[in-house]
């Protein structure tokens, strides 16, 4: 017994001892923590670089933009042909996706050779190889005369700058065929294909194995934005954020990126952590000085990395007594699966003894114990430092995403992940230690990256397919030139038709008279009341002019108007209103206080004096019994003398349209026309008496509030109108009313966007088909949702959740659809609006005999005011459909409360001075 214990004792003092040799004379190959966090660091600011258009040229690690931009959904279906190139063997595969509506693959595959005289010798014989292959492969299984969509894996560094094309930039491996470098891979193959007339494919993506490694991976799990691949070669790729990659144009969405960090070191970063093995083996191999971090940690190299320190160490006399064999210094004679055959758990040390034998030497046990060590530390330093950089890319993702936690699925391939007995659990506990606050799970391909090319083929095949679908929806929002100059002329024929005395009450633009016929002229003074009525809030405001100085002061309260109120009788909404009023007046102690009103009331009235209103109809959700059809300053006067606190002098009552103008021309005399741009749309401006048919008079001018919301309502522009505005107008409070206002106002641009998001669910190419509850319910998609989607500085993650909010689990390819449906639906809003604009602009000026005409329009609205791209398309609309007229938009900064102060002030001005005549 005690010699049994003896014996052990032995064994393990001579597996300490040699393990201690191997670890001092191989110091340089372990690895830190601290020195992998430094690796890790070194190799994010490398893809930094390497993102930049600037700073790429002389980035060793390329970050290779590979067009790939969305991971399969699982909606994919179809049959697809594959082709892998890039390793010891060709693979032809047959991939066939969600059969029966189930997501399921199917695959056939067939392996060819590729000898060494075709791989080294002519490119276009190389790809004239390929092209056989798959035609034999294609006529062995009956699949000729048929039309396959195919993805072609090539494993080499190419440069895209589209899915289906690829400029090889250099072979690595062993592949050297002559001819082939900066051409088109796509067009090389497809050159050869064309020789073989009873084949016909379609040759839809070039993907790199890493990429194609985390398609795979992707199908089965959606959470997989990496793939991995340790093998012959290594690689990674990664889903980055289309804003942060300066080589593609665009900042929508993400794409795959390759990597390509097997070039990493190549430019010197990592000189401190080469030792001399590694530098002895880059002189040796087909490509020296290049893809130095590939020579730290492939499958090609780890073999031979190992055969040089047994023969260093051997030279010092550590190992096998000194001895050589001519093996052992043999290039390539010690390969990968002879590391892995060394390390397995048990037979290790069996194994070891075998292939050090079949290299000729006569190794004993502390030989063997050595030699398996040396094994162990050249496999886990490629494990370290694939782990470091792995650790890098995950960071990136995390930081991209703006989490504190993220959770993700690494795609791996290869043959050293996959053969090698301890590789997999060293790089996963290396790459948990690196990034504590990552949860990553690493899912092993088990079909290959020839399926990940079928599946980038099929992902392809249908983002085109469903592309077309959305460009078919958006397309019914873009408005030719000829559409928008129809919108015009149409505009200007309703515009005199509403004027005319015969035809004014048949008109749907309304050009109602405000009474309002004197603009600011400066000298206005005094104390006026306000009251601005026309959303769900309602204002008082206090305004104090002081003449010569055009100074206004204003002080006011907002007040809310309660659904109910909106909704209930009359004699209850302007009890409300009073009340409004009771409470500013005794907020500002003004409660006996004789003041002259002026009453912004933002709805369709025919006024037949300008302290005279009878509202025509409800609009922007007020349905108040007892009002349409009655004077509204009678109705406000009367529930004064009901409150019988105060007594007012209502001298005006304007629309906020009339009061937006006034506030600006008070600053800018050139000022005749005003426009409404938010819940509701509106426009106003200075008509000619002569030409106002319905109000007696031809001296002088008056305003006219078109009320252009109307516009439409008879079917002039039922061309334009689509289904999505149909069901808007049907869903709404008042049905075939108000289509103009319908297509271009804040109340309803996010309900239709709400309608077009529906019918893309129901056609799966929205949020997996599913439509939400929350989507299902009108009026939750709010226009300031569009402003906040179509933001310019909103990247697409923080419009997914905006979409969260509003209970939309949307993919980053959704939050893109989404946001151009936003646009089209805006952008048609604002080219509607300026096409009606630059019919009154043109008005103006031929009414005038201008040659050019140059007027200021004052804008109000929170559309107008909020939207990041209204404004400016609404200009260029303009701008193009009246070139003669050079306008100039004014923006209310204070509203039409001071609006109608300020007509309030000139009706008084004038009054006096009637009196005085």
């Amino acid at each position: 017994m005690f010699a049994v214990h003896l014996l052990a004792f032995y064994f393990a003092k001579l597996k300490e001892d040699q393990i201690k040799k191997v670890d001092r004379f191989l110091y340089h190959m372990r690895l830190s923590d601290e020195t992998l966090r430094d690796i890790m660091a070194r190799f994010q600011a490398e893809m930094q670089k390497g993102l930049g258009r600037d700073t790429n040229p002389t980035a060793s690690v390329k970050m290779l933009p590979t067009f790939v931009r969305a991971i399969p959904d699982g909606s994919e279906n179809g049959e697809f042909l594959s082709l892998d190139l890039g390793g010891s063997k060709f693979r032809v595969l047959k991939v066939q996706v969600s059969e029966e509506g189930k997501q399921k693959v199917q695959m056939e595959s067939q392996f060819y050779p590729t000898p060494n005289e075709i791989i080294r010798g002519n490119g276009a014989e190389l790809f004239e190889y390929v092209a056989d292959c798959l035609a034999d492969f294609m006529k062995t299984r009956g699949l000729t005369h048929r039309k396959f969509p195919l993805g072609l894996t090539f494993s080499f560094p190419c440069r895209q700058t589209k899915l289906d094309e690829g400029v090889l930039i250099s072979w690595t491996k062993k592949f050297k065929a002559r001819g082939v470098q900066d051409t088109d891979v796509v067009s090389c193959l497809t050159k050869a294909v064309k020789n073989h007339k009873d084949i016909d494919v379609d040759i839809l993506a070039l993907v790199n194995d890493t990429v194609g490694t985390m398609m795979t991976c992707a199908y089965d799990d959606p959470y997989c934005e990496v793939g991995v691949i340790i093998g012959t070669g290594t690689n990674a790729c990664y889903m980055e954020d289309m804003s942060n990659i300066d080589l593609v144009e665009g900042d929508e969405g993400r794409m795959c990126i390759s990597t390509e960090w097997g070039a990493f070191g190549d430019d010197g970063a990592l000189e401190d952590v080469r030792t001399e093995f590694d530098r002895d083996l880059d002189l040796g191999s087909l490509n020296p000085g290049k893809q130095l971090f590939e020579k730290m940690i492939s499958g090609l190299y780890l073999g031979e990395l190992v055969r040089l320190v047994l023969v260093k160490m051997t030279k010092a006399g550590l190992l096998f007594g000194g001895k050589k064999s001519s093996s052992l210094h043999t290039k390539g004679r010690i390969e990968t699966r002879h590391v892995a055959a060394m390390e397995r758990y048990k037979e290790g040390l069996a194994n070891t003894r075998e292939i050090l034998t079949d290299l000729g030497l006569e190794p004993s046990e502390a030989d063997c114990i050595a030699v398996q060590h040396v094994c162990t530390i050249v496999s886990f330093r490629s494990a370290n430092l694939c782990a470091a950089a792995l650790a890098a890319v995950l960071t990136r993702l995390r930081e991209n995403k703006k989490l504190a936690r993220l959770r993700t699925t690494v795609g791996v391939d290869g043959t050293v992940y996959k053969i090698h007995p301890q590789y997999p659990k060293r790089l996963h506990k290396v790459v948990r230690r690196l990034v504590p606050n990552c949860d990553v799970r690493f899912l092993l391909s088990e079909s290959g990256s020839t399926k990940g090319a079928a599946m980038v083929t099929a992902v392809a095949s249908r983002v085109q397919a469903q592309r077309k679908q959305v460009d078919r929806v958006l397309a019914l929002f873009r408005l030719s030139r000829e559409q928008l100059v129809g919108v015009r002329d149409q505009m200007r024929a309703e515009l005199e038709y509403g004027l005319r005395r015969d035809t004014h009450l048949r008109a749907t633009v309304k050009m109602l008279p405000s009474y309002v016929c004197g603009m600011p002229d400066g000298t206005e003074r005094g104390n006026f009341l306000a009251l601005d009525l026309g959303g769900t809030n309602f204002r008082v405001l206090l305004v104090k002019i002081r003449s010569g100085r055009r100074s206004v002061r204003m002080y006011n309260k907002i007040f809310a108007i309660p659904l109910e109120i909106m909704q209930g009788t009359g004699e209850e909404l302007f009890d409300h209103i009073v009340q409004c009023i009771s409470d500013f007046l005794d907020y500002m102690g003004l409660k006996g206080a004789p003041l002259p009103l002026g009453f912004t009331f933002s709805f369709p009235c025919r006024q037949t004096g300008i302290d005279k209103a009878t509202l025509i109809e409800w609009t922007k959700g007020f349905k108040a019994t007892d009002c349409e059809g009655e004077d509204m300053v009678d109705m406000l006067r009367e529930a004064i003398k009901r409150r019988n606190e105060f007594d007012l002098d209502i001298v005006s009552v304007v629309n906020d349209t009339v009061g937006t103008m006034m506030t600006c021309a008070y600053e800018d005399p050139n000022c005749e026309i005003g426009l409404i741009a938010g819940t509701g749309s509106n426009m106003c401006y200075m008509e000619e008496m002569r030409n106002i048919e319905v109000v007696e008079g031809d001296e002088g001018k008056m305003c006219i509030n078109t009320e252009w919301g109307g516009f439409g309502d008879n079917g002039c522009i039922d061309a334009i109108r689509t289904q999505y505005d149909k069901e808007v107008d049907e869903g709404s409070l008042n049905p075939s009313k108000q289509r103009y206002e319908k297509m271009t106002s804040g109340m309803y641009l996010g309900e239709i966007v709400r309608q077009i998001l529906i019918d893309l669910t129901r056609q799966g190419l929205l949020f997996r088909g599913q439509i939400s509850e929350r989507l299902r319910t009108r009026g939750i998609f709010e226009t300031k949702f569009l402003s906040q989607i179509e933001s310019d500085r909103l990247a697409l993650l923080q419009v997914r959740r905006i979409l969260q909010q509003l209970g939309l689990d949307s993919t980053c390819e959704d939050s893109i659809v989404v946001k151009e449906v936003c646009g089209a639906v805006s952008r048609r809003a604002a080219q509607l609006c300026g096409a009606g604009m630059a019919a009154i602009v043109e008005k103006r000026r031929q009414d005038q005999g201008l040659e050019h005409l140059k007027i200021t329009v004052g804008v109000d609205g929170t559309l107008y005011k909020l939207h990041p791209h209204f404004s400016w398309i609404l200009q260029e609309t303009v701008k193009e459909l009246a070139p003669k007229c050079d306008v100039t938009f004014m923006l209310s900064e204070d509203g039409s409360g001071k609006g109608a102060a300020l007509i309030t002030a000139v009706a008084k001005r004038l009054q006096q001075a009637q009196k005085e005549n």
